[in-house]
């Protein structure tokens, strides 16, 4: 399908509006953040669930938002199988994802996509509002797989079908492998270091060899857990800080969770922001990885200067909020044209840990 001609609202039919229509039971499964923010947009289009459910080893006889947290079995026994089941949260643990997949093989599943960050929910008027975007962002793409990926992050994020997440997902290995290929003398920047899973990530390809390691961290537990394992495993030139990544040096009031998802809000403490730029300080940078939950375009005008001038292999992601997945392409290669531009989705659900890698 060519990119002019695409009408990338035409690719699925709204999840929202599909349970605003539903006659049948529909039923919650799963509790927390990503509950809450499916059951304020379930309140704006007018959806009403009749039921709450979670895994059998989580019901301890407590209750969401007015409804008891029940067992499946026990949701089957009042309402039958004829029911839709709305997965409420996220996890990218294989034995979880295979319940879902369970879940789905029996039952009508789906899992609506709602931002990590920002406001803007992935409807048919958002597709129509972006499509000049999507389809230029699309057009950059470098292989078949990293099209495959846009269509279906499209499909699933207007669907909530989890099948268009498992037809396209890839492991960390065939990108690495086949694509960035790092080698043993990187100057790693890691933005977003959380307690150094990334860094322990991309030694496991170097045999833990590496020019040099530069990671910023906001949160201070965190931070704990990355200096830890910097002291513990690390040899050689390694510079932690603790502060957020963003396009300048300031401070951002910060909603601390100690957790992969501590990020800017509106409420919180204030922590040190730094530029990529402002850190390295004309050092060099031969791979950039970012994950600052949703502050991902900050983060890459704040590198603009270090991207233009070492082309680092890029490793960015592209999920945190709905225009991620295009927005960021065409911003990376406004920074640095030349680039080779791919997206992978890793085994997740909903489409997280779906990113933007570039070379």
């Amino acid at each position: 399908m060519e990119a002019d001609t695409m009408d990338f609202a035409q690719l699925e039919s709204s999840v929202w509006q599909r349970l605003a229509e539903e006659r049948r039971p529909i039923v919650l499964y799963g509790m927390g953040d990503g509950a809450d923010k499916i059951l304020t947009q379930f309140e704006r289009f007018g959806i009403k669930i009749s039921a709450v459910f979670a895994s059998d080893e989580f019901v301890r006889g407590h209750s969401f938002h007015g409804f008891p947290v029940q067992r499946l079995c026990e949701v089957q026994e009042k309402f039958g199988e004829d029911i839709v089941i709305v997965i409420s949260f996220a996890s990218q643990r294989p034995d979880v994802l295979e319940r879902m997949y369970a879940l789905d093989a029996k039952f009508d599943v789906v899992a609506p996509d709602v931002p990590v960050a920002g406001e803007d929910l992935f409807d048919e008027a958002f597709v129509r509002q972006h499509a000049e975007q999507m389809k230029r962002a699309y057009a950059l793409l470098a292989d078949e797989q990293s099209r495959r990926v846009f269509l279906d992050t499209v499909r699933f994020k207007l669907s909530g079908r989890l099948c268009y997440l498992r037809q396209s997902e890839t492991t960390k290995d065939e990108i690495f492998n086949a694509v960035l290929r790092p080698s043993q003398q990187e100057h790693f920047a890691d933005l977003g270091a959380y307690n150094g899973d990334t860094i322990r990530e991309l030694l496991s390809y170097t045999e833990k060899a590496f020019a040099s390691v530069t990671a910023l961290e906001p949160d201070r537990r965190n931070f704990r857990k990355l200096s830890r394992y910097a002291e513990e495993m690390l040899s050689g030139e390694v510079r932690l800080i603790q502060a957020g990544a963003w396009d300048c040096d300031t401070e951002q009031c910060f909603a601390a969770k100690a957790g992969r998802q501590s990020r800017i809000a509106e409420r919180g403490i204030m922590v040190p922001m730094r530029s990529l730029d402002s850190v390295l300080h004309g050092a060099p940078c031969t791979m950039l990885k970012m994950d600052v939950e949703g502050a991902e375009r900050e983060a890459l005008q704040g590198a603009a200067n270090t991207i233009r001038r070492f082309h680092p292999k890029l490793n960015i992601a592209a999920y945190h909020r709905s225009e991620d997945f295009f927005a960021l392409p065409l911003l990376v290669h406004s920074l640095q044209s030349d680039y080779r531009i791919y997206l992978r989705h890793h085994p997740y659900v909903p489409a997280w840990d779906t990113n933007l890698y570039a070379i």
